[in-house]
């Protein structure tokens, strides 16, 4: 079955045909960065991590986009409130990003441009706007000519004369339409800012994306994502822009997820039941959040609760026991053949895991096929007699889904696996001597950096909680 992506902008499912054959170019629009992503930023970065690495995994060399936009009404306020400069803001939240995001399983991005960085080009971008008389002056800032571009509304799927119009869409007096966007803000004193041909000022929002996406990736690229909320305007503005401008087709395919809301209800500033990232970090594992994002599909609102969390820990926990019991049998298997019962189940899985992820990426049924794993895999490791090339077959598998949804990703460990086994044999060592006091003393070293001792018939193993 070949990879299918739903593309917002015809609603419907579509093969997945690059521009360029092996080669991927995907944009995801980036927080604005004035302050820690929340639960709603996270869902995105996780997904299109994810929809990056199966890309990977499935043979293409993926160049992936995430822009941090660094200068913002947002970032200034903030700047005010902190007493520091717009930049000094900006480094802070970014690193703070890198930082969380890590935590989350999630690599970096191929490239993450920021705006302060790439002024001159939008710049010349909005110029070119200009000339072709797809934008227009008016007292200082610079304005999209909606009525120049027929096609407006393509991807939210609405007419001109009946879009509702999004927060960052101003009424203005000056714009020849209520629905022309700006692309260009003059100054305020005392406001950060750049000179360009229309005066002291620094760009709007939308106009940002398309200048970074056409300077990194060029003028067209083969999926561009981000959260369900940026169809209307961002995306919207960005196409308008950017094919006003080169005449190329924007993107491909384009990919937006749901909502994340917070026991039942919409996260919101009035509600007051907004979740950042870094406080959430301190109490629950990355790998639980992670999982926890793409438990749901994609496309599908999301609600996060404890007994959501709580759902998340118990299915990785299920997982995790099976891989350390694997390794742990591991170290006593016979040579011997792979068993075909077992060999014709990991095919089984590996078929229904690709399937499901070039199903539009359906991670919660791709999730379902590791626990196929874990279903075959269990009863096995409890047999008399195991094999160690069964076991490092079962092992392969797990390690290859994983590359995926990189879950079960570790994170920065103090003790090394030959430490563990050390401070083991001590406290084995230990209980013989009947030295009690020294073999609680390392039962509680390993507790506490998260090792857990379990006995089995063939010995105690441990396994990270």
């Amino acid at each position: 079955m070949s990879l299918k992506i739903y593309n917002t902008l015809t609603r419907t499912k579509e093969d997945f045909k690059p521009l360029e054959p092996g080669k991927v170019k995907m944009y995801v629009c980036g927080p604005t960065v004035y302050s820690y992503i929340h639960i709603g930023n996270a869902r995105p970065v996780i997904f299109f991590d994810v929809v990056r690495r199966y890309l990977e995994s499935i043979g293409y060399e993926v160049t992936y986009a995430a822009n941090f936009t660094d200068v913002d009404d947002k970032l200034i306020k903030k700047a005010a409130e902190m007493g520091v400069t717009v930049p000094e803001v900006a480094d802070l939240f970014v690193q703070k990003y890198y930082e969380d995001t890590k935590g989350l399983g999630v690599r970096e991005a191929t490239l993450h441009p920021r705006v302060t960085q790439n002024m001159a080009e939008i710049i010349d971008f909005i110029a070119g706007l200009v000339e072709k008389g797809f934008a227009y002056e008016a007292g200082g800032d610079v304005f999209f000519r909606t009525a120049k571009f027929p096609e407006y509304g393509k991807l939210s799927h609405q007419n001109l004369e009946e879009l509702q119009y999004g927060i960052r869409v101003d009424v203005d007096e000056r714009k020849e339409s209520p629905q022309d966007f700006v692309l260009w803000k003059a100054a305020k004193p005392g406001e950060i800012s750049w000179s360009s041909p229309w005066g002291e000022g620094r760009p709007g929002w939308h106009i940002e994306c398309s200048a970074m996406i056409r300077k990194y990736l060029g003028d067209s690229i083969d999926i561009h994502g981000g959260g369900q909320d940026l169809t209307f305007p961002h995306h919207e503005c960005e196409i308008a822009q950017s094919e006003g401008l080169t005449g190329q087709r924007m993107a491909s395919y384009w990919m937006h997820n749901g909502f994340v809301n917070v026991n039942d209800e919409k996260m919101s500033k009035s509600l007051g039941n907004g979740i950042n990232v870094h406080e959430l970090l301190k109490t629950i594992p990355g790998q639980v959040i992670r999982y926890f994002m793409l438990s749901g599909h994609y496309r599908n609102p999301l609600n996060f609760s404890d007994e959501a969390v709580e759902q998340a820990k118990g299915s990785l926990a299920r997982i995790e026991n099976c891989l350390s019991a694997l390794k742990h049998r591991l170290k006593t298997a016979e040579a011997g053949e792979v068993d075909p019962e077992i060999a014709a189940a990991v095919r089984t899985v590996q078929q229904q895991f690709e399937s499901k992820m070039n199903d539009d990426f359906n991670t919660p049924d791709a999730i379902t096929a590791v626990f196929e794993l874990v279903n075959a895999a269990n009863p096995y490791i409890n047999r008399e007699q195991v094999t160690a090339p069964t076991l490092e077959l079962v092992l392969k598998q797990f390690e290859a889904m994983d590359q995926v949804l990189g879950i079960l990703a570790p994170e920065a460990e103090d003790l090394l696996d030959e430490e563990i086994e050390q401070l083991i044999v001590e406290r084995t060592e230990a209980r013989k001597a009947k030295n009690w006091a020294r073999a609680d003393e390392i039962r509680n070293l390993l507790t506490e950096r998260g090792i857990v001792l379990e006995d089995t018939a063939q010995g105690i193993r441990w396994r990270r909680s």
